[in-house]
């Protein structure tokens, strides 16, 4: 039995240092350099440095990266997000090559792909999520693929297109609890992305999704989200800290105590999930190669 710690109510506007868990270590090393100078050479984006992901310095480090496709430019306004919103460039039709000999190069045993939101595109970037996959596979037969793949908003054709190009796992994170979702994903639907996750496992693929915890969500609203992801089939949950990128951004209401996300795993666990990484700083892609065989 896991002894939860007593967390204080404090009000909303209280300003909240961070705990000494949540410090990581600055990128340095020969290996986060060689992965600095392929993303820079290749003009790829990764959302390691996009999404302001804590562990850069640990994954680069080790010579793994999360490549962000079409662009760095989202059509969506979460606000926990820190990848920047707006009208996307015109994407470039070049990248799954580039990304394919990337993977290559860097001799990846797994590798994770994830974009941003292209709701401006009928295909919502289907088919250069298509390519990717398929190049990369044709260059690096050996290596496993995860793909975290965007609210298609309902076109179904698009997302199997996504998906049918042999990777091993897909993602789509619901990213918060069904109540919180207009303030902290308002361009979102909890239902469709509940949806979207349950056609990925009736297509046959291994599905995952993560969470953040912190923004003001009950426990019983995080055991909600699990028997709702048990209900549509879900494999993988992932949970971790939210961590405000800025001002302008969602506020952290808690920073939730490792022994907390220890106890949401084996709820998780024992609700029906086959697999659950938890822990402060955990992200959807944080030791993603634990995943491909659960």
């Amino acid at each position: 039995m896991i002894e939860l710690p007593v967390v204080s109510q404090e009000p909303k506007t209280t300003k909240r240092t961070k705990p000494d868990w949540l410090r990581v270590k600055l990128p340095i090393g020969k290996e986060y350099a060689k992965v600095r100078k392929l993303v820079d050479e290749n003009k790829l984006n990764t959302i390691c440095e996009s999404g302001n992901c804590p562990n850069m310095g640990e994954c680069w480090g080790a010579g793994t990266a999360t490549f962000m496709i079409l662009g760095n430019v989202c059509t969506r306004s979460c606000s926990f997000c820190a990848v920047a919103t707006g009208r996307p460039p015109e994407y470039d039709e070049e990248e799954p090559q580039r990304v394919a000999e990337a993977i290559k190069t860097m001799g990846v045993k797994h590798a994770v792909i994830t974009s941003v939101n292209r709701d401006e595109l009928k295909d919502r970037g289907a088919e250069i999520w298509y390519q990717t996959v398929v190049k990369t596979k044709a260059l690096s037969p050996q290596t496993t693929i995860e793909t975290l793949i965007p609210d298609v908003k309902g076109n179904w054709d698009a997302l199997y297109r996504m998906i049918d190009a042999g990777q091993e796992v897909v993602s789509h994170n619901m990213e918060t609890v069904k109540s919180l979702y207009r303030p902290v994903r308002p361009q979102a639907k909890y239902d469709r992305s509940l949806e979207e996750l349950k056609r990925i496992k009736d297509y046959g693929k291994r599905s995952k999704s993560g969470a953040m915890l912190g923004l003001g969500e009950t426990d019983d609203q995080v055991f909600e989200l699990m028997d709702d992801l048990v209900a549509v089939g879900l494999d993988i949950l992932t949970l971790g800290q939210y961590l405000q990128p800025t001002k302008r951004h969602h506020e952290v209401i808690e920073y939730v105590h490792p022994d907390k996300f220890a106890f949401f795993k084996e709820e998780g666990l024992s609700r029906g999930l086959k697999y659950v990484e938890s822990g402060p700083l955990v992200r959807s892609s944080y030791h993603a190669e634990r995943h491909v065989n659960v």
